[in-house]
């Protein structure tokens, strides 16, 4: 393992798929636009063109060949191809639990005895294609309050294994909102509006902007964004309030009402009929706390 690795490694399982035949397989990396344009009004898609050249620097010498990039209105994709056999996809296989979409991967145990530095390089590859941060990320009420959203669809395990990579480098999660009835429609509005799934979101880290500097992006536009907006945050936070664990924290334990999705199929087995009030009960639950 290399932070080179590290980083490919965190692009797949970010958002990645897998396409495997007898003897090679096709790994395609998707870089989403959230939005077409930046809070200042410039072109995203230059920007992630203009950021591909340093992702090529760190990816190409790894796999020993050209990545394939191709561009659309909302996306970049960068793929390869090689044979089942060889050492980079046999590790990626390995390392990735097996997994054929970001969906369904969930991070190998190996993982987290990686070096410090291997595993924010591998955070840095998750964040640069499933990581967002914008002005309209700031916390509710509180001026300057900047934050990066990880977005995670419909993986249960990966929400958890993210929170818990990023304990493994001292970054604290500021909230997770979870894509549960509890969390997503909470007082039921949704579900008496006659939208029983609207709960049925993608789960969201969210961790303050000056805590994720470490960690960073390889994605220039979000780079900026994010000096940008820690810079601002310190302006009014001190940063011995935003550098605090859940579990080190006052939980505010507000009671909600029984949701009638808590029993939804599609929910995972272990949480299935259970009823959660504060987001930290079902983290807890799920592996990640003190």
């Amino acid at each position: 393992m290399n932070v080179e690795m590290s980083y490919l490694i965190g692009m797949v399982l970010g958002n990645g798929e897998i396409q495997r035949n007898q003897t090679e397989t096709t790994v395609t990396i998707d870089v989403p636009y959230k939005n077409l344009y930046t809070d200042d009004l410039k072109d995203v898609a230059i920007y992630v063109k203009a950021s591909v050249v340093d992702i090529r620097s760190i990816v190409e010498p790894l796999i020993g060949h050209k990545l394939v990039v191709t561009q659309t209105k909302h996306s970049t994709k960068m793929s390869f191809t090689k044979p089942n056999d060889e050492y980079v996809m046999r590790e990626i296989m390995r390392f990735i639990g097996s997994g054929r979409h970001h969906s369904t991967m969930k991070m190998n145990d190996e993982l987290f005895a990686i070096t410090t530095d291997e595993k924010k390089a591998l955070l840095r590859g998750i964040a640069d294609v499933t990581g967002y941060i914008r002005k309209s990320n700031i916390a509710f009420g509180q001026d300057g309050a900047h934050r990066v959203y990880i977005e995670i669809p419909g993986n249960w395990c990966m929400v958890i294994d993210i929170a818990n990579m990023l304990k493994a480098v001292d970054v604290p999660v500021q909230t997770i909102d979870f894509g549960h009835p509890n969390f997503r429609d909470a007082n039921l509005v949704k579900y008496n509006d006659g939208k029983p799934n609207f709960w049925k979101k993608e789960h969201q880290l969210k961790i303050f902007a000056n805590e994720f500097l470490p960690i960073g992006f390889n994605i220039s536009h979000k780079q900026d964004s994010l000096e940008k907006y820690a810079e601002e945050l310190l302006e009014f936070i001190d940063p011995d309030k935003t550098h605090k664990f859940y579990w080190e924290k006052t939980i505010k334990r507000t009671i909600k009402p029984i949701h009638p999705g808590e029993n939804d199929p599609s929910l995972p087995e272990e949480i299935r009929g259970k009823h959660f009030n504060p987001w930290t009960d079902l983290a807890k639950f799920l592996g990640y706390g003190e």
